[in-house]
């Protein structure tokens, strides 16, 4: 449980020498900005998180900020975490890697609220939502990026308001903090609607939060977030999803690599009782254990081949998947916790399959549109990992280095890692990136499409066309399927409940 109390009084810069470095360091930016507020309230931890307790931020401060007339910007309150960078240097919490790097998972966040009127103090629900973020960040170890978009499918305070989602952003004000234990960067949670979360991952996050910086409602300058508004910012400036999102889409492509997701793959060149089949690895067959020789070497093959030159894409967030374990330390990009000795047990023999069929629910099969369009028809790739087992599916352009799906075999699977590779990319290619899906030594399946699977560009325009009814916001009539009989590719969209059942 939390408890709100003044960080400070007229004995706080007696003990000053006595605050933890990294601790002092980010005070002294808050000082920068608040002079006159030596005592702002504060949400702390009572049980801190390196003895046992629930919630990774130590401490979340709250200023009043009084805006800008001159810039526009409205009265709000200003949310300052504590924890998520390195606060200590003495590993009680994170590994401490010298003054050159990042503090910590190298940043602490941020969130600026709407003041309402006649509101003396600032609300503390802030605080759990982003003690909810830290969680998420501790116990994945992925970290976030300004531009990052963030699923919550709820109201942030649990109320009845349309902002549901989060978009991440560097704070306008705060100035990046050079520690003892390295460097701090301050990113700011904005509160954002469905349609505008979604218009980020078709186009992206950093195009999407330049909109709202210049509708006034929607957040301004300083990007301040409002519980109450109503309206989205296509409501209020319908010109902006032709003119700015689409346009956007056609001429940028998305930045979004990669989300979790409900999804399931079958290998239909052999039938489904054959013992090695990937559906029956996707549902639970125990897999064996390799020497750490034979680990290291398909490690470094996976490296290769999987090295990314853009940064990692967050997976959506759901707010009702948060646990309080702990891990026990930073993973890198390229493993998982079992990724030392587990691995599916075809993983070392690559196969080549005739025909597959692809299975997601409703959520992800709306951005099957924006996988296609956003992404392929721009050279880069779109991974879904499933959040129901080890599976994923991943589809990549042609040039991706260490792809074992040929121009002469387009399918092929290495073990339970499918492949699929298109041919009908006319622009430059981009290497797998999504550090975040990268546990791949328990991934099971990715999928790439591939040349000589006559996918021609206008093939690809045909599916859009197929696919069209995906990329509604009303909802579809499930199941649904879509075949390509002349290519070998089988697509179908399925309830949910097909996904929570053991038998997929």
């Amino acid at each position: 449980m939390d408890e709100v109390r003044p960080t400070s009084g007229p004995a706080a810069s007696a003990l000053a020498s006595l605050f933890p470095p990294g601790l002092q360091a980010i005070y002294g930016e808050c000082r920068r900005l608040y002079p006159d507020q030596a005592n702002p309230l504060q949400v702390t931890a009572i049980v801190k998180y390196w003895l046992g307790g629930p919630d990774p931020l130590d401490y979340i401060s709250m200023y009043r900020n009084m805006g800008c007339a001159a810039q526009d910007v409205q009265e709000h309150w200003h949310y300052i975490s504590f924890g998520l960078s390195d606060l200590y240097g003495d590993n009680r919490v994170h590994e401490f890697t010298g003054q050159e790097g990042p503090s910590g998972f190298g940043f602490e966040l941020t969130f600026r609220l709407k003041r309402e009127v006649g509101e003396t103090a600032p609300p503390t629900w802030p605080a759990e939502l982003m003690q909810g973020l830290a969680r998420y960040v501790f116990q994945s170890e992925n970290t976030f990026c300004s531009g990052d978009h963030i699923s919550w499918h709820s109201p942030l305070d649990n109320s009845e308001s349309r902002i549901q989602h989060m978009l991440l952003t560097e704070d306008p004000r705060m100035t990046p903090v050079h520690t003892p234990f390295g460097l701090v960067n301050f990113l700011q949670i904005v509160g954002v609607c469905t349609e505008e979360l979604q218009a980020a991952q078709q186009w992206n996050g950093q195009g999407m939060l330049e909109l709202l910086r210049g509708v006034h409602v929607a957040g301004g300058p300083w990007l301040i977030t409002d519980m109450r508004r109503g309206e989205t910012i296509f409501d209020i400036d319908p010109h902006l999803q032709p003119e700015r999102v689409d346009q956007g889409i056609e001429t940028e492509g998305s930045n979004l690599s990669g989300v979790s997701a409900k999804c399931v793959w079958d290998d239909l060149s052999r039938p489904p009782e054959d013992e090695e089949d990937s559906r029956s690895i996707c549902i639970g067959s125990q897999p064996r254990r390799l020497s750490e020789k034979d680990t290291e070497q398909i490690r470094e093959a996976l490296r290769k081949g999987l090295e990314f030159n853009t940064k990692a894409a967050l997976p959506p967030i759901n707010s009702q998947r948060q646990g309080h374990d702990r891990p026990q330390s930073r993973k890198d990009s390229l493993e998982s916790e079992s990724s030392a000795a587990i691995v599916p047990h075809e993983l070392v023999r690559t196969r080549q399959l005739e025909s597959v069929h692809l299975k997601f629910n409703q959520e992800s099969g709306t951005l099957l549109p924006l996988c296609l369009r956003g992404r392929l028809l721009h050279g880069r790739h779109f991974t879904y990992k499933s959040i129901n087992g080890d599976t994923a599916i991943t589809f990549v352009s042609t040039g991706v280095e260490g792809a074992f799906a040929t121009e002469e075999h387009p399918y092929a699977a290495h073990g339970p890692w499918l492949q699929v590779h298109t041919p009908w990319l006319l622009v430059h290619t981009q290497t797998v990136s999504s550090a975040y899906l990268l546990h791949v030594l328990t991934a099971c399946s990715y999928v790439t499409i591939s040349p000589q699977i006559l996918l021609t560009e206008e093939f690809v325009e045909q599916m859009l066309g197929d696919l069209s009814e995906l990329n509604t916001r009303e909802e579809t009539k499930l199941p649904k399927e879509y075949s390509w009989p002349e290519k070998k590719l089988k697509i179908s969209v399925l309830p949910d409940s097909v996904f929570d059942s053991p038998l997929q």
